[in-house]
């Protein structure tokens, strides 16, 4: 299944990609089922039909508020926010829409991008500061003990748990799940699993570029699935110097993986640009990291799946979430030679827990780097630039690492779509003929223990 995502490459049939942009999706369907019907289409486009298939069926998904919806949602804490404002937030691409039948829908996680990005909105929606300062704080301290220290390394216990809507189990079907498992990595050690309930049917390999343990059960009653975990997440603070770098640097982790890791005109440009003739690729790196920090505005995302070309979205847009930005990050620099791959999984502090993205990046003599432009462009959109500063090179502590390589295959494969292709934070789930989509599913979080390691 990962092969043929390949094929969204392809652009659609005009008529096709006219009719589900100003979301006429039930006849884009049936344009598409005329085409599948054709014995004179070609293989590649059947493929790319068929995937456009379940994006017509995932887009209503994510984008659920009508105008009015909005409204009256963000009036609930901001009861004089007016039509004009939110048309202006439309118009400036702070609010994320498409078409459903002509009419303007809105992505189902606008409102909680609005409240992250623009402080403005929060404070009128009477959201304190006081309510993140803890973790602010915790984080705050750690940079500063990192740069003071050298490094730094905590022990976290975690149990994570995967449910099935009610709406959507089957009872006494077999029902296969797969949730994200630590692996190995420069930032992890001492992985231990602890248990699993119910019993595990299979565990990856410790260094799976995407690490689950799988199940196969037949339940009768819907009982959620569940992880316990330990690591000790390291980290060791670095200051690469341009003056060091190695004349002679490495070219694996630098080639195209399509249909998002590609080296689109519009990629190739904006690397260019960016360079501006430098050749020294720590300073390349930084100039692609400052682009991804500054230019892009952090805001929730719709389906992965649903996007074609990611990097692209992001460089065009100017927008995206940690995984859009990473992405660019990690495009521009494979697009200038420059090693860079994935990385993802947890961020994970006594304060709250949740699926987080970022990128490493390879400089000779310093090896493997970290970037994170997403707590980079937070860094930068606060005006502390020490943050921004200290996530081009280096990561904090907090992080539990799943995935060290995008669009990788499960140890065993997925047989049907998966709800994320390209990732795995959360969990996936199917049944035989259905892959349970993420509004089938339910993740959750369980801080055992956290504690700085001596």
């Amino acid at each position: 299944m990962l092969d043929d995502i390949c094929c969204l490459e392809t652009q659609l049939p005009e008529d096709i990609e006219k009719a589900k942009w100003c979301g006429d999706f039930a006849r884009a369907g049936r344009l598409i089922a005329q085409r599948l019907q054709n014995p004179k289409t070609p293989a590649f486009l059947r493929e790319r039909l068929a995937l456009e298939q379940e994006i017509l069926l995932r887009l209503p998904l994510d984008y659920c508020y009508s105008e009015p919806e909005a409204l009256r949602l963000i009036r609930k804490d901001i009861p004089d926010f007016t039509e004009d404002e939110l048309l202006s937030l439309e118009d400036s691409g702070a609010v994320d829409w498409i078409y459903r039948e002509g009419k303007p829908y809105l992505s189902r996680r606008f409102y909680e991008t609005l409240l992250k990005v623009h402080p403005d909105i929060s404070r009128r929606a009477g959201i304190k500061e006081a309510d993140t300062v803890s973790e602010k704080q915790l984080l705050s301290n750690t940079l500063a003990w990192m740069k003071e220290k050298g490094s730094d390394s905590w022990h976290i216990r975690l149990k994570a748990s995967l449910a099935i809507d009610d709406q959507a189990f089957r009872p006494g079907e077999l029902l296969k799940v797969h949730l994200p498992l630590p692996k190995e990595a420069e930032n992890m050690r001492n992985v231990k699993l602890l248990a699993c309930s119910p019993e595990a049917f299979h565990i990856s390999a410790p260094d799976a570029p995407q690490r689950t343990a799988y199940f196969e059960c037949t339940p009768d009653k819907n009982i959620p699935f569940t992880v316990e975990y330990e690591y000790d997440a390291c980290v060791t603070y670095t200051m690469p110097d341009a003056a060091q770098v190695s004349s002679a640097q490495p070219n694996f982790c630098t080639e195209e993986q399509s249909p998002h890791i590609v080296f689109t005109p519009t990629i190739r440009k904006l690397c260019t640009e960016l360079s501006g003739g430098e050749t020294n690729p720590l300073l390349l790196a930084r100039q692609f990291y400052k682009y991804c920090t500054e230019a892009v505005t952090y805001s929730y995302m719709r389906e992965y799946f649903t996007i074609l070309q990611i990097p692209e979205y992001a460089a065009l847009n100017q927008k995206g979430d940690c995984g859009v930005q990473a992405l660019l990050f990690i495009t521009l620099c494979r697009c200038a030679g420059i090693p860079a791959r994935w990385q993802s999984g947890l961020f994970v502090t006594p304060y709250s827990q949740g699926c987080h993205d970022w990128a490493q990046f390879y400089i000779a003599p310093y090896g493997w780097l970290f970037a994170d432009p997403s707590f980079g462009g937070s860094g930068y959109r606060s005006g502390n630039f020490e943050k921004q500063e200290h996530y081009f090179g280096n990561l904090d502590p907090f992080r539990m690492v799943a995935n060290s390589e995008f669009q990788k295959a499960f140890d065993p494969p997925k047989m049907q779509l998966r709800s994320d292709p390209y990732d795995n934070q959360k969990g996936e789930a199917e049944y035989d003929g259905h892959g349970l989509l993420w509004n089938e599913l339910e993740a959750s979080w369980e801080l055992l223990e956290m504690r700085r390691n001596p």
